[in-house]
């Protein structure tokens, strides 16, 4: 179901199988993503899908960050070196534009 170049190779979210499926354009991991870049080295395979643009929900840690923004450069670097369940989740998701929701709830104990 990858339409586009380079859909569907390597490691989409950065814990086992390849999970791209459903992108559309250039070099997309995760889930449902539509350009380039989106949703690539994501901890966990709830970050990172859902996006439209281009290197939107990229180096997510924990869970659930990183989905459904529109526009350039959103939902980037969040849930990073927490400790404790569910610390760090739910960041950079929904946003519109450029340089959104990046650099969120990281480094909680």
């Amino acid at each position: 179901f990858n339409t586009g170049s380079g859909n569907g190779n390597g490691n989409g979210n950065g814990n086992g199988a390849p999970q791209t499926n459903g992108n559309l354009g250039y070099m997309n991991g995760g889930t449902g993503n539509i350009g380039a870049f989106n949703g690539l080295g994501n901890s966990s395979t709830t970050s990172g899908n859902g996006n439209i643009g281009a290197l939107n929900g990229n180096l997510n840690g924990s869970t659930n960050n990183g989905s459904g923004n529109v526009g350039a450069f959103n939902g980037n670097l969040n849930g990073i070196g927490n400790v404790g369940t569910n610390n760090g989740a739910f960041n950079g998701n929904g946003n519109i534009g450029a340089f959104n929701g990046n650099l969120n709830g990281s480094f909680n104990h």
